[in-house]
């Protein structure tokens, strides 16, 4: 029997006692991580946004096995933030799509979650009408015309169901009842809130498909409401993504219980927590920005410079050569080498003494020439 065809769905309950010390450390990860980002300054609290909700995006996906080119969803996000990164990558629509639904759920956290606002999520997430090749009801809830709602995995013929979503002709009390529920306020923690509705929603599962990616927007809303802030500083995504068989142990663990969801919640909790510890690697990238344009802001660059050298700040997959160079700024191989023998002049970019079949161009870091770079 699954949760929901229990006959008490949906009255969740948790144990409190079991809960009580984790929620409270939880909090005080969050108070003190905020405490820290505040006083970074706007330029600084900016591009740490700009990072997080890069990240969120692009691991919200690649928990569904969907890789977004990282480019266009940077360029998207800042886009839309109003800051600039200089060169800026042409966007799929679908990459605008997945990102504007994100920005809506955490920029505008204090407005009511409401049925047209999420088939405005779901119409942004596939924009063609189609899933791959297959057509889905989009910007509507599920029909189950082709048979009923399952979350399963293996290969054909041996499928594993892991779950098994209620039937549709209850999707609209279902849902009704959710976010009658999300919209009222509550005694309830706000960060419980936001775990109780990233597994509401997800049990409920009423669209064809994008239920994971809406169920974590709608806990990064619920998160955004718990801090009164729309600046995010950590990825709940990028830690899920981390953790992601787990989080699908525990969903399944929860979907086939009782209504006593307090396993759920504090392997909700854990991940949270995690993910406050993340943000520091996103903390030291933005301040080891910084302190390398301290360093280097007086040297003058070009708009392809400028471009390449962030590039390399925000993290470079592999090596970078004067081919690499010349493909990403849109330019003739020579005028690439001009580019990057000019940066080493000024000791912006140093060659990559690793060698190899070709040169490899790596940062300098500030007031240490010993760094390998960033």
């Amino acid at each position: 029997m699954y949760i929901h065809e229990q006959s008490d769905w949906p009255l969740f309950r948790w144990r409190d006692e079991e809960l009580s010390a984790q929620l409270a450390e939880v909090r005080h990860r969050q108070g003190r991580l905020i405490g820290r980002m505040e006083a970074l300054g706007l330029p600084l609290q900016a591009e740490a946004v700009l990072a997080t909700l890069t990240q969120d995006v692009l691991k919200s996906s690649e928990i569904e096995g969907e890789i977004l080119p990282a480019d266009q969803v940077r360029s998207s996000i800042a886009r839309r933030l109003g800051v600039d990164i200089g060169g800026v990558s042409a966007i799929d629509r679908h990459v605008d799509g997945v990102v504007e639904m994100m920005l809506d759920a955490t920029r505008n956290y204090k407005a009511p979650l409401t049925r047209d606002r999420l088939f405005d999520w779901h119409a942004a997430l596939f924009p063609t009408g189609r899933s791959g090749i297959r057509r889905i009801s989009v910007g509507a809830w599920r029909d189950d015309a082709t048979g009923p709602m399952e979350v399963v995995s293996g290969p054909l013929g041996w499928e594993k169901v892991h779950f098994r979503a209620p039937k549709a002709d209850r999707l609209d009390a279902e849902m009704t009842a959710f976010l009658t529920w999300l919209n009222d306020p509550s005694r309830i923690d706000p960060v419980l809130r936001a775990g109780l509705a990233h597994f509401w929603f997800v049990t409920i599962h009423p669209f064809d498909d994008g239920n994971g990616r809406i169920a974590r927007a709608i806990a990064d809303l619920a998160l955004a409401r718990s801090e009164k802030s729309a600046q995010r500083f950590y990825s709940m995504s990028a830690q899920i993504r981390i953790e992601r068989n787990d989080y699908y142990k525990a969903l399944e663990r929860a979907q086939r219980g009782t209504l006593d969801i307090t396993s759920w919640l504090a392997w909700f909790l854990g991940c949270l927590g995690q993910a406050i510890d993340g943000a520091e690697d996103i903390l030291s990238g933005v301040l080891r920005k910084a302190r390398f344009w301290e360093a280097h802001g007086t040297a003058p660059l070009n708009e392809r410079q400028h471009m390449m050298v962030n590039r390399l700040l925000g993290g470079f997959d592999g090596k970078l050569t004067s081919s690499k160079w010349a493909k990403l700024a849109k330019c003739s191989q020579d005028t690439a080498l001009r580019d990057i023998n000019a940066l080493i002049e000024r000791g912006v970019l140093r060659r990559d003494e690793a060698g190899g079949r070709s040169t490899g161009y790596l940062l300098f870091a500030p007031n240490d020439d010993s760094d390998p770079g960033f």
